[in-house]
């Protein structure tokens, strides 16, 4: 856990790196650290602040035993107390503060006096922002998002794969479920792999702190929101992440959890309140004896979000009840839990010069507070992105987070994107199913038509799988062809694009379909004693290599492809099949051709006179061949063919 009583250092974004004769890794810091080594305190959140925000108030989360029996002062000039709250626990205080507009960046202490008049002080210190919030700009259609799993992906310093003070401490790559070792190094060593890939942006799991006892590998049971998990490496390589990637022009999205904590966490054994968790009554009462009691897990009725005629009862259980027995459920109607959250929210971004974030159970939390942390966040960074997880194949509950719908009950919820689990399902039923009038093709064909169910739907997230289910390669049953038409499918609609780690060389899990440990694979290459290497296409296949060059062209073309990021959609009904859509900006015109034939067909192009291509030289995107667009094209085999305009 953090301990502020000992030196810790956060080093502000704007570095540079150098390095040793030795090869050895420097961090030269341009501005002057983060430094609380004066205190005695055992958490003071968040960890610093900067001058200059939009929103001119701060509020400190203070714990520390009997800190509810002193009276805190400050003496610096531009920051005034408002106001102290006291909490249930005497171990807790919260102070309000205001931070005005000409305060200057620099450290005060905060000084805590008893009535005997003994003294704790603990030293804060306000930062200038390096960046201004307009600079801060999120993802959209322009960007394909590489997700992954961190330790799964690249081991690249093992000298932190074991942390004895820690609660898991083996490491076991034969265990799906136990630590395989990868770390922010590891990523940070692959940054070039993933520019060349064709990325833009990277989305790691979570990386924060889950000192549980088993499964900690995932990072979403969080026990400290402010500090990174010593086996994913340190807020210094979390940082020298973010700025590797910019030096690629690619962006960090950072995945957060608002909605449960880890049963672990540090507040869980000492609760500020009596409503700092939900259900947290029934958790307090088998404290000691805590076997997660089935009665206050989630009843996981999301629809009671926006159901007319929900009853109160599983709106609450849905709302209130935990996750899953060991991760506790934060009550954010309690407005000192609010606040933190958001706080700690607007804290990464600062911290890590963000590009997104990918916020977990969107619908679990309370709403107003979703909507009033998403508003937060927008206010300060106009331009920032903001993506919410609705696991729904119904497009009208996708529909009601993004911001600008037009909700009967007039919900705004301020937030940019949704994930596009509907048409992800669409996706795979096309691809598996026999064509016939109402199969197959039909059902991605049906599925865009949705889209006008969406305020802005090129600002959807889709994807062919995640990291909450079976690899796309399994869902489609090992077939090749079938899963590259899934991938062009994903890639070119009017959609933001994220692909999982590993996609690439076909990585699957057919051994136990479903199963979390086997879809989160290690990343072969990733670790020094791997005899494949997936980096440098030592020892794959020759499939998994023809996947691998067939995505990065996909991804590489996409990058420059204005056509996919702002273009005109227009698609035609599946046809002997075929399915045909197209992305249209200017003079690039991108032709998408699915084909489930197996023997050859002529395909009649006159049925896409309206479009205008008749006489034109079209590029195929994956072979570079030219082609003619004339009367008829022979399609020799089933599988998808992308054609472009553009030279």
């Amino acid at each position: 856990m953090n301990n502020l009583g000992k030196l810790f250092s956060i080093f502000v974004f704007c570095i540079t790196l150098s390095c040793h004769d030795e090869g050895e890794k420097t961090v030269v810091v341009s501005n002057e650290p983060i430094s609380v080594s004066n205190t005695s305190l055992t958490h003071v959140e968040p960890l610093n602040w900067w001058v200059g925000m939009k929103n001119n108030t701060l509020q400190l989360l203070v714990n520390h035993p009997k800190i509810g029996f002193t009276t805190p002062e400050i003496t610096y000039n531009g920051v005034t107390i408002k106001k102290v709250h006291k909490a249930k626990s005497p171990n807790y205080l919260f102070i309000d503060l205001e931070i005005s507009e000409d305060t200057k960046p620099g450290k005060f202490d905060i000084i805590f006096k008893d009535e005997n008049d003994t003294v704790e002080t603990h030293t804060y210190q306000l930062l200038e922002r390096k960046n201004p919030a307009n600079d801060y700009i999120g993802f959209n259609s322009s960007d394909a998002i590489f997700l992954l799993t961190p330790d799964r992906f690249a081991n690249g310093d093992p000298t932190n794969d074991v942390v004895k003070d820690l609660n898991e401490v083996e490491i076991d790559r034969t265990d799906g479920y136990a630590r395989h070792g990868g770390d922010l190094q590891g990523i940070i060593d692959h940054v070039d792999y993933i520019s060349d890939m064709g990325y833009t942006a990277v989305w790691p799991m979570p990386v924060l702190l889950n000192d549980m006892f088993e499964a900690s590998y995932h990072g979403y049971a969080i026990t400290d929101y402010s500090q990174v998990d010593p086996r994913f490496g340190t807020l210094e390589e979390y940082q020298e992440l973010s700025l590797k990637l910019k030096e690629k022009g690619m962006k960090l999205i950072m995945d957060q959890v608002a909605n449960h904590c880890g049963l672990e966490h540090w507040w869980m054994k000492d609760l500020p309140s009596e409503d700092w968790v939900n259900n947290q009554k029934n958790y307090e009462e088998h404290f000691e004896n805590w076997n997660g009691e089935t009665n206050i897990v989630s009843n996981h009725r999301r629809t009671t979000n926006q159901d007319l005629y929900a009853s109160k009862r599983d709106n609450q259980e849905m709302t209130d009840g935990w996750f899953v027995s060991a991760m506790p459920d934060l009550n954010q109607r309690n407005p000192y839990m609010a606040k933190y959250l958001i706080q700690n929210s607007i804290w990464w971004i600062e911290t890590l010069n963000l590009g997104g974030i990918r916020q977990d159970t969107y619908p679990y939390s309370d709403k107003n507070f979703m909507r009033d942390w998403a508003g937060a966040i927008m206010t300060e960074y106009p331009n920032f992105s903001i993506v919410g997880e609705e696991w729904s194949s119904n497009p009208l509950l996708v529909a009601y987070w993004q911001t600008g719908n037009n909700n009967k009950d007039g919900y705004e919820s301020n937030l940019k994107s949704t994930m596009d689990f509907p048409m992800q399902h669409a996706i795979i039923d096309a691809l598996n199913q026999e064509e016939s009038w109402d199969k197959g093709f039909v059902k991605i064909y049906e599925g865009l038509a949705n889209d006008f169910v969406y305020p802005t739907p090129k600002d959807i997230m889709i994807f062919p799988d995640n990291h909450d289910m079976s690899r796309i390669f399994t869902q489609l049953n090992g077939d090749i062809p079938n899963t590259k038409m899934a991938l062009a499918t994903v890639l070119a609609l009017p959609r933001i694009p994220q692909i999982y780690y590993g996609t690439e060389i076909l990585m699957n899990d057919f051994d136990n379909p479903g199963d979390h440990g086997l879809i989160r694979t290690d990343f072969p290459g990733g670790w020094e004693s791997d005899q494949i290497n997936a980096f440098t296409a030592e020892g794959l296949t020759d499939n998994q290599k023809n996947m691998q060059e067939f995505l990065k062209a996909v991804l590489n073309y996409r990058k420059s492809s204005k056509a996919i990021h702002e273009g005109e959609t227009i698609h035609f009904a599946p046809f002997k099949g075929t399915y045909c859509f197209f992305r249209i900006l200017d003079d690039e015109v991108v032709v998408v051709i699915m084909n489930k034939n197996k023997e050859a067909i002529t395909l009649d192009l006159e049925r896409f006179g309206e479009l205008g291509l008749q006489g034109k030289q079209l590029t195929n995107v994956i072979s570079n061949e030219t082609f003619e667009w004339a009367d008829s094209m022979t399609l020799e085999e089933r599988g998808v063919t992308i054609l472009t305009t553009k030279k």
